[in-house]
């Protein structure tokens, strides 16, 4: 693997065109290590104060209020509560846009730190936490880093950068728009043009300072499936009166799953059908008349996506049929593939070997990124930051959307070089 490495960087080096100037470079790795207190600092403040989606009201606006600080022309709200922020550099060149979404999620923190979440919120007519538990916090912490730094060096940037803070990666609530896609549907692709853009996910099990990427589908296509199955309810104690939607919501479930593992090519590329979600009957002696589930399904490209989604309907259906009961299928189109460029990924892949010893091509992720539909409108890149802390066995870390949730503020300051890296080399290799 290290020998496939090694000519793999050798050869995307001789595909790149150029690098940022090594003075430059010496300079904003400096500025970045020199930021590193406040970039701690603001994302505990974002941890302590999360919000949901299309809510994040208070985050924007110290968002939106730093950037206006550092001179920027900004935007604000843009898709309920977003930023968008434009730096002009000083010579003429590419639109670089860099994204960190900012919303957290409904989940009551355990931790004990002394900067854990102290908010609540209302979800779907119930009180729950709120917590930071994917990281969002720290995204926005090293990208508001990023952009104190170009600011700083604007009369060395070859081009303009447009910095993009996106509200509900996680998901707008129910009857709302949001995330990527209403902010293209609003214009952040424009005036003026983005050319290309960065994000990236920080990762609490992958080593500290690691950075992870891979060419093509990085991240799966989520979509969501709602079935209901109707049966003749009866009482519990003469099951032969019922056509019994438990049961063959039971024969469903495991049916679907027969889908991956006979019925799915998995040699090409991963799937994944999980249902999370099944709610039927009130009492324990009477047989409901329907019950109702719902799942997520995730792919890796557009001919296994409608594959498995027609097999679904089709096994939901039959199954419910064998046993006298009717079986409605709802799938629910949400993100796309996230899916890195391969020449861009060729052209910058060596700009993150400058940043970090610990270079990984991983294996397709099955969670899935709205950071997608940005790149169905212009080429992107996207990779994944380490920061498992260092004094923690692997086995042991908390994953992300968990309660326990926790990440290295050590890995933010390769997190800014590895954006302001991609950013100045991209302009360097780029003619406008």
């Amino acid at each position: 693997m290290k020998t496939l490495l090694i000519l793999f960087f050798s050869l995307v080096s001789i595909l790149s065109f150029g690098q940022m100037d090594p003075k430059l470079q010496a300079k904003i790795y400096q500025q970045a290590k020199d930021l590193e207190p406040k970039l701690i600092e603001w994302r505990r403040n974002f941890h302590e104060h999360p919000e949901l989606s299309n809510r994040e009201f208070k985050t924007g606006k110290i968002v939106a209020d730093y950037l206006k600080s550092l001179g920027l022309e900004v935007q604000y709200p843009v898709a309920k509560t977003g930023v968008v922020a434009l730096l002009r550099g000083g010579k003429p060149g590419p639109v670089v846009a860099l994204r960190a979404d900012i919303d957290g999620l409904p989940v009551n923190e355990r931790n004990s730190l002394p900067f854990a979440s102290k908010e609540k919120s209302v979800l779907a007519g119930m009180e729950t936490g709120v917590m930071h538990a994917c990281g969002h916090d720290s995204h926005m912490a090293m990208l508001m880093g990023v952009a104190e730094i170009l600011s700083k060096n604007k009369s060395e940037l070859k081009g303009s950068v447009k910095f993009i803070f996106q509200p509900a990666e996680e998901g707008a609530p129910a009857g709302e728009e949001g995330g990527a896609a209403l902010m293209i549907k609003e214009g952040v692709l424009e005036n003026p043009k983005v050319d290309v853009i960065f994000g990236l996910h920080i990762q609490s099990l992958l080593p500290l300072g690691q950075l992870a990427y891979r060419a093509e589908g990085l991240m799966a296509a989520v979509d969501g499936v709602n079935i209901k199955v109707s049966g003749i309810g009866a009482h519990g104690a003469t099951p032969w009166d019922s056509v019994d939607p438990i049961v063959v919501s039971g024969q469903i479930i495991t049916g679907l799953q027969t889908i991956v593992s006979r019925q799915t090519e998995l040699t090409k590329a991963p799937a994944v059908i999980t249902i999370g979600s099944v709610h039927g009957g009130i009492r324990r002696n009477i047989i409901p008349e329907e019950v109702n589930m719902e799942g997520t399904i995730r792919t890796f490209d557009a001919d296994m996506q409608k594959k498995v989604h027609d097999k679904i309907k089709l096994t939901a259906t039959k199954i419910a049929e064998a046993s006298g009961a009717k079986a409605e299928v709802n799938i629910l189109i949400m993100y796309p593939v996230t899916y890195n460029d391969p020449k861009l990924t060729a052209q910058m892949a060596p700009s993150l070997a400058r940043v970090s010893n610990d270079i990984k091509i991983t294996n397709p992720v099955t969670m899935a990124e709205d950071f997608s539909f940005f790149q169905q409108k212009i080429p992107g890149f996207f990779f994944f930051l380490g920061a498992y802390p260092a004094d923690m066995k692997l086995a042991k870390n908390p994953v992300h959307h968990t309660a326990d949730f926790m990440i290295d503020e050590r890995a933010f300051v390769t997190g800014v070089k590895a954006l302001t890296t991609l950013t100045l080399d991209y302009m360097s290799q780029t003619k406008k």
